[in-house]
């Protein structure tokens, strides 16, 4: 995620900053020119017109796909288009490591990828940590249809959870919900409605205000990406993980929602980690394993 900073001579482009927000603030163009870029995408899926009328919400089967390395392990890969409440199409693709896993995480990813990107590096990741896990793209992303809006993507998930929750019956307290950077606005979301096994944030930041005015500390109505206004409503246990070099998402952000979770546990501050490379840190295997196979059984 890319946020509206000073120039070098630490001055702003209040020009810049107006038509950002323009004048009545609008939050639907401020959370469009703060966060969302969805990349060219990477696969390419063909849509099976039957519907499969046993499972709710309403889901098709696609008949072809082309996301990288999908057809090798076809045993342990479903593919699903799932419409939102918003009448959007979303793909999501459910990785299964192990006939009876602990935990299943939902995972909502982070800028400028899909999940033909990510795939191989969540299967690994999953299965090191005995997990199976949902990816699914965000409205607009990969061969999701419609656009990346705050309002799709908080729909977007719960159409993910509902897959979980009634297409594979996995019980609420059996899924983990992970967010990834702009990620962590669905995961917060949902996870202050619903109540889940628990919850992890990783570069997570506190709303789109904050992010561009860092000093900004009173709630406004336009604010968009209000994760500080939610997270303290979430019940289950959350995990922030976040790199204390982030030039993108200051680390301050992920204390401020680390504060003020309620049911918190101990969070992992990865000395010299980026935005970008957390997942190279072996600390943060380490603390991921003790999260789900310790923290969340006791």
């Amino acid at each position: 995620m890319e946020s509206y900073m000073p120039d070098d001579t630490g001055q702003w482009n209040w020009k810049e900053l107006f038509c950002l927000f323009c004048w009545p603030p609008c939050p639907r163009a401020i959370a469009a020119k703060l966060a969302f870029m969805p990349p060219v995408k990477t696969y390419n899926i063909k849509e099976d017109v039957r519907k499969v009328q046993t499972i709710w919400p309403n889901t098709e089967s696609p008949s072809l796909t082309t996301i990288p390395n999908y057809h090798q392990h076809p045993e342990r890969f479903d593919l699903i288009v799932a419409r939102t409440s918003r009448c959007n199409k979303i793909v999501c693709v459910y990785v299964k490591n192990r006939e009876n896993p602990t935990f299943t995480i939902l995972f909502s990813h982070g800028n400028a990828v899909d999940i033909g990107q990510i795939l191989d590096f969540y299967r690994d990741l999953t299965s090191a940590m005995r997990c199976n896990v949902l990816l699914y793209d965000y409205s607009g992303f990969g061969e999701s249809t419609g656009k990346p809006s705050e309002r799709n993507i908080n729909a977007d998930i719960t159409t993910a959870w509902n897959v979980l929750r009634y297409k594979y019956e996995i019980p609420a307290d059996k899924i983990v919900l992970y967010g990834q950077s702009i990620g962590t606005v669905p995961t917060v979301d949902l996870a202050s409605r619903q109540q889940c096994a628990g919850v992890i944030l990783q570069s997570p930041f506190t709303s789109g205000l904050r992010l561009v005015f860092p000093n900004w500390k009173i709630a406004r109505p336009f604010d968009v990406f209000n994760n500080i206004g939610k997270v303290h409503r979430i019940k289950s246990r959350v995990l922030v993980i976040h790199g204390t070099d982030d030039s993108i998402i200051d680390i301050s952000h992920g204390r401020e929602l680390h504060n003020r979770c309620r049911n918190k546990v101990d969070p992992l501050w990865i000395s010299g980690a980026g935005h970008n490379n957390i997942e190279i840190y072996p600390q943060f295997i380490q603390r991921l394993d003790r999260f789900l196979n310790k923290e969340l059984i006791k």
